[in-house]
């Protein structure tokens, strides 16, 4: 069995991932199936799906550095690069497919000019249209959810382990165990922000950015029973799981 308060540092790490992870979605631009008819600006699939693939994605990524090394530093930033390479090659394909493939320029109809490169945005928003693309800013915007995310689920991933290696350092099934708990973290704190989207935003320029602070308090508390009941599991471990 595993002592709660002897890894109460752990858990509290994996909380404030489940924060980052919450926090990094609405910095994605989702635009879900109006944006998958280039009728609404961002990505054309769900929140979740973005969400969860940016940030596992780092997962991935941290997963193969600890296996390197157990610098945090390191571990950290090869999940927030490996989630911001992943995110940006979906936008800059996504970006094609409307600029070639549909024929409509990436705009905005959140804002009237783009707030990093100060193009006119309005007049490039086809009638009947929320925006369609993906423009400057919510590119940025996507990457910098995506580092977020990444860090968010290598800390999850990394404080479990740390956890399963203070019961057991030999069990060949704690990687295992530790992934599961890690994902399924990662998806309840996709999906709470869901409720704050409402079915598309742009970005940090979006108005209904302002909201975050009540999805990363839901999944403050979200993760912190999400952390216990992952300990009290991965302290099964010693029993010979």
């Amino acid at each position: 069995m595993i002592d709660i308060m002897a890894n109460l540092i752990w858990i509290i790490v994996v909380v404030i991932g489940g924060a980052l992870i919450s926090q990094s979605v609405h910095f994605i631009p989702v635009g879900g199936a109006p944006a998958a008819m280039a009728q609404a600006t961002g990505i054309g699939t769900g929140t979740v799906q973005l969400a969860a693939g940016a940030g596992l994605t780092g997962l991935v990524s941290a997963g193969y550095m600890m296996s390197v090394t157990d610098n945090l530093p390191l571990i950290l930033a090869s999940a927030a690069v490996g989630a911001m390479i992943m995110i940006a090659a979906t936008m800059i394909v996504g970006s094609w497919v409307y600029a070639y493939g549909v024929g409509c320029v990436p705009a905005s109809a959140k804002v009237k000019y783009d707030p990093l490169t100060k193009y006119r945005q309005d007049l490039y928003v086809s009638q009947g249209t929320e925006g369609h693309g993906l423009p400057t800013v919510c590119f940025v915007s996507g990457v910098i959810g995506a580092a977020l995310g990444g860090i968010g689920g290598a800390l999850v991933y990394y404080a479990l382990m740390e956890v399963g290696m203070s019961v057991v350092s030999t069990n060949p099934n704690l990687v295992a165990v530790v992934t599961i708990f890690s994902i399924g973290i990662f998806f309840v704190n996709s999906v709470i922000p869901s409720y704050n989207i409402g079915g598309t935003i742009e970005g940090f320029h979006d108005p209904k950015f302002k909201k975050w602070p009540k999805a990363v308090i839901s999944s403050l508390v979200a993760s912190l029973l999400c952390a216990i009941v992952a300990a009290i599991a991965i302290g099964q471990l010693s029993g010979g799981l």
